[in-house]
């Protein structure tokens, strides 16, 4: 057995698919920003592991040209999220998202 068929192709594609659904719900459940900036990337990188898990079955490197190219938008997801977060905290003293919905401007 060939060692990047180690793991099954559906055991990888279960994991992320858990990984994707446990950020889906903490972005659905919580209320503050830096939880739902969290949940936001553990699922990025649930579809990131779905894509290396689909470019590992078939020998081929999309799936992590694919990986890369998310990884760079966590990235920028992350520093634009963290920019609003601070805005929020330095306005409203609070990380509530709740608090967001009163900002005018």
């Amino acid at each position: 057995m060939n060692s990047l068929q180690a793991i099954p192709m559906e055991h990888g594609l279960l994991l992320a698919a858990a990984l994707f659904t446990v950020g889906l719900f903490g972005l659905l459940t919580r209320r503050d920003m830096l939880f739902m900036l969290m949940s936001l990337e553990i699922m990025l990188n649930a579809a990131g592991l779905a894509f290396i898990v689909a470019g590992s079955r078939w020998a081929s490197a999309d799936g992590q040209i694919m990986f890369i190219l998310i990884l760079t938008l966590a990235a920028a997801e992350a520093s634009v999220g963290l920019a609003l977060l601070i805005q929020l905290y330095r306005r409203f003293k609070t990380l509530d998202i709740d608090a967001a919905s009163t900002m005018k401007g």
